[in-house]
């Protein structure tokens, strides 16, 4: 099933919180991805904290952009607080 990226919020140590539809939200550690090629551009936060929903992946101002299959597959599922 093709997966799409519905909302996303970055955080202050590189992470990717990510929303895939109404239920289901996963977090991607962007760090090891910022060490290649034009992605060392988003090693500045400001330029990182930049990111935004483009169709259904996610993309940078400086053009850069993430398909959501790559990231759901790199992603990590964030489990809900259990009720206590």
């Amino acid at each position: 099933m093709y997966k799409s990226v519905t909302d996303v919020i970055p955080t202050d140590d590189y992470k990717l919180i990510l929303s895939f539809g109404k239920r289901e939200k996963r977090i991607f550690d962007a760090a090891p991805i910022l060490k290649f090629g034009r992605f060392v551009e988003l090693r500045d936060l400001n330029a990182f904290k930049k990111v935004h929903i483009s169709f259904d992946a996610v993309e940078w101002e400086n053009g850069l952009d993430l398909d959501p299959e790559y990231l759901y597959e790199k992603s990590v599922r964030i489990k809900k607080n259990p009720v206590v």
